[in-house]
């Protein structure tokens, strides 16, 4: 993706980042640091828009109806644009992108079930603990568990300063979600080394909407036939999947893996965000202080990854 640095340390942390390393000095080093950043904040924002219109579309569909059509429309489409190449890689290539559909299925799945019981601020603020754990077991470095917990704080804040009021069924969904957006991080950077361009991602999409597809039909059976839901999950689709993953999968062959999993936290902030804009919910003092503190966490651990200009290994090198 990038052109190597002649300095680099290869005994930095193991932080899920391409081989490629990240240059100690020089022009071409920030920008292949900073760069990924920008790829992150867009698929989060695509993430949320599209969020926003699943909510619409899950009275048509459901919510298994909803992930089913999200996961086939956006399996067809990366699958027609990307081509991937079927033969020359190993077993160990296959069991990667097996269980990263895996994962990714489970995690649309269990996010879906959650909205559907338990408002979408709180339901996003305990999805991203997940990531917000993955970045302090990641990372070896004391500052980066400090931006993890003022990003804690700051996704707490969001979702109200407390949960006791939510259905335990949506909340254990929820942090079901968030322990296979973990799982997600990890196995998409290790797909990104082991498939070019985004092959690895279409093939993963298509694992996903395949295992997903008996649910969709047994909760939705022909609603997820009719044109107008088939063409709202397809937007879905794009929007919250072939975009952002095509994005984060990227950005993963850069970043480093505990990065990348702080600057998640900024997920809530922009669900509130999207919410003020499209659905004209005014922000509390309490969720602007929430806002101010995981936009700052991320700030932080990125300042903090730049500031270092060190390599990084990947999580299974």
């Amino acid at each position: 993706m990038s052109t190597p640095s002649a300095t680099t340390q290869p005994s930095a942390p193991a932080a899920g980042t391409d081989h490629v390393p990240v240059s100690a000095g020089g022009e071409p080093g920030r920008l292949g640091s900073l760069g990924p950043v920008g790829l992150v904040l867009a698929g989060g924002i695509s993430v949320q828009f599209g969020g926003a219109l699943a909510v619409t579309l899950m009275p048509r569909a459901g919510a298994l109806g909803v992930v089913t059509l999200r996961l086939l429309a956006a399996a067809v489409i990366l699958l027609v644009v990307c081509r991937p190449r079927l033969r020359g890689h190993s077993r160990a290539d296959w069991g990667t992108v097996a269980v990263f559909g895996i994962t990714m299925g489970a995690m649309n799945g269990l996010f879906y079930e959650s909205v559907a019981r338990i408002p979408l601020g709180p339901a996003v603020t305990l999805e991203v603990l997940g990531p917000l754990a993955l970045s302090v077991l990641a990372s070896r470095r004391a500052i980066n568990a400090v931006w993890a917990g003022l990003a804690l704080c700051g996704v707490f804040l969001l979702g109200g300063g407390g949960f006791g009021d939510l259905d335990p069924v949506g909340v254990a969904f929820a942090v079901g979600a968030g322990a296979m957006w973990a799982a997600y991080i990890v196995f998409s950077a290790r797909t990104g080394r082991r498939f070019p361009q985004a092959d690895g991602l279409a093939l993963a999409m298509a694992v996903a909407a395949l295992l997903f597809l008996p649910l969709g039909i047994a909760s939705s059976g022909s609603l997820l036939l009719d044109p107008v839901t088939v063409a709202l999950g397809s937007a879905v689709a794009v929007l919250s999947s072939v975009l952002p993953y095509t994005l984060e999968l990227l950005a993963l062959r850069r970043l480093p893996a505990s990065t990348f999993a702080i600057l998640m936290s900024l997920e809530p902030a922009i669900a509130a965000t999207a919410g003020f804009l499209i659905l004209h919910q005014a922000l509390s003092a309490t969720q602007a202080a929430a806002i101010a503190l995981v936009i700052g966490a991320s700030m932080g651990a990125v300042r903090t990854q730049v500031g270092r200009g060190k390599a990084t290994v990947p999580l299974d090198a």
